[in-house]
């Protein structure tokens, strides 16, 4: 058995991390941890941290540092015999270091996608809230405009995502991120990834993990059929 692997991916909204976190999962046999997952079961489970973080995001706040930490690691956790990849965590410095005190990363993925393109995607971009699914209008659109695949409910654009929030949207992302990006290159395991499609993106991060986790495919499918 070879040893367990653990990423985080980053990026500013629009930067392709669901995308790209798939076909991570995918090709290699991680579990795929998003952030905002965790948060919307939480919150449907009402449990504690649940019931804080719906208080929050009802008011357009993001939820805090230390309400996020008592929703996430607990989770984590349960995942101590799985290789996986974490999706949206860590947003903050603060929740850097509680996921950095609670176990090692192999591997911190940053996406750093030029401001005009991240611009376009999101003019573009309608979501399902209950489920977070996500979609767009130029590559990924629903196969009837304005309605979710699965469940045939209406999908929304968020109020953030329009052009005029948008700039200071993602001016705060890159103030916030700044010191996670610092704390990952500080130890040696930031690796940055560049360009406007996020097909050009794959092939660069595929060629990185393949020499970091050349065993995990075949573990992960032997664990699963357990």
């Amino acid at each position: 058995m070879s040893k367990l692997f653990r990423a985080v991916i980053m990026g500013p909204p629009g930067s392709g991390k669901g995308t790209i976190s798939e076909r991570i999962a995918q090709s290699f046999g991680l579990k795929h941890l998003s952030s905002g997952d965790f948060v919307r079961e939480n919150i449907a489970a009402k449990t504690e941290a649940g019931v804080q973080a719906k208080t929050y995001i009802k008011k357009g706040l993001l939820v805090p540092d230390l309400v996020m930490t008592r929703l996430l690691l607990p989770r984590l956790e349960e995942m101590t015999k799985y290789s996986w990849l974490l999706d949206g965590f860590p947003r903050t410095l603060a929740q850097a270091e509680a996921l950095n005190s609670a176990c090692d990363l192999d591997v911190a993925i940053n996406l750093n996608i030029p401001l005009e393109t991240l611009k376009e995607r999101l003019r573009h971009r309608w979501i399902h809230p209950p489920s977070g699914r996500v979609y767009n209008m130029c590559f990924n659109p629903p196969r009837i405009q304005g309605i979710d695949d699965i469940t045939g409910e209406p999908l929304i654009q968020q109020e953030d995502d329009r052009p005029e929030a948008l700039v200071a949207r993602l001016r705060h992302y890159k103030d916030v991120a700044k010191p996670v990006i610092d704390f990952y290159k500080a130890k040696g395991i930031l690796y940055t990834f560049s360009d406007t499609e996020t097909d050009q993106i794959w092939p660069n991060i595929s060629t990185l993990l393949s020499t970091k986790i050349p065993t995990i495919q075949s573990d992960a499918r032997c664990a699963s059929t357990h």
